[in-house]
């Protein structure tokens, strides 16, 4: 009688651990791994990985683009137009080119093409750059009417937007200032308050220079 009472309960305790290992709820699947993602989980994790996309980078000032034509006033002045004939002036009402390209060439430099009015001459369609009279003694130089060469360092200059539409012009450490009795120079900055200059878009650079 021992010997029974002891196989029934061997037989017992063999179906308890068998129950056991099979796992206890009849939804989860034998042999199914530990761990392993529910589709939800999966999508939320797809979800997660998407990259916000970045803003965009903000837009070329279009007047600083090569493809417009400007003019240009200084904002502190009466409001004539800069005017480039021998040198550049302010509302000399000499005939010279009040129409300007300011032309990307890298590194924040510029070229600034001057052209005539479009009047059907030829000659104002040929453009003329702002250049640095090498011959000037700092610490005050001018601004005069060359032949076009970006390659030449005193034919470069900077233009630093101010906001409303104004802007600073520069070439290398000078700004392009006022001084009552002398016009518009470049000098340092010094304890002077900064020029600052009105562009006016005029439209489409769009001449044909002379062959």
């Amino acid at each position: 009688m021992f010997t029974v009472n002891r196989v029934a309960g061997a037989v017992l305790l063999a179906c308890a651990g068998a129950l056991v290992a099979c796992g206890s709820g009849p939804d989860k699947a034998p042999g199914a791994a530990a761990g392993t993602a529910s589709p939800s989980g999966a999508a939320a994790s797809t979800t997660a990985a998407v990259v916000t996309p970045t803003a965009a980078a903000p837009a070329t000032d279009p007047l600083l683009s090569g493809k417009r034509e400007v003019t240009i006033t200084r904002v502190q002045g009466s409001g004539s137009k800069l005017e480039l004939s021998g040198r550049l002036e302010e509302g000399g009402d000499t005939g010279g080119r009040v129409l300007f390209v300011p032309t990307p060439i890298g590194n924040d430099q510029y070229v600034i093409k001057a052209f005539g009015t479009k009047d059907g001459h030829p000659a104002n369609d040929d453009p003329s750059c702002w250049q640095v009279n090498g011959l000037d003694i700092e610490p005050e130089l001018t601004v005069e009417a060359a032949v076009c060469d970006e390659d030449n360092p005193i034919q470069r200059f900077t233009i630093t937007t101010k906001g409303k539409g104004t802007y600073a012009i520069g070439s290398e450490t000078r700004f392009l200032q006022h001084k009552a009795g002398n016009g518009l120079i470049l000098k340092e900055l010094g304890a002077a308050p900064l020029t600052t200059f009105r562009f006016v878009d005029k439209g489409p650079a769009n001449r044909e220079p002379l062959d």
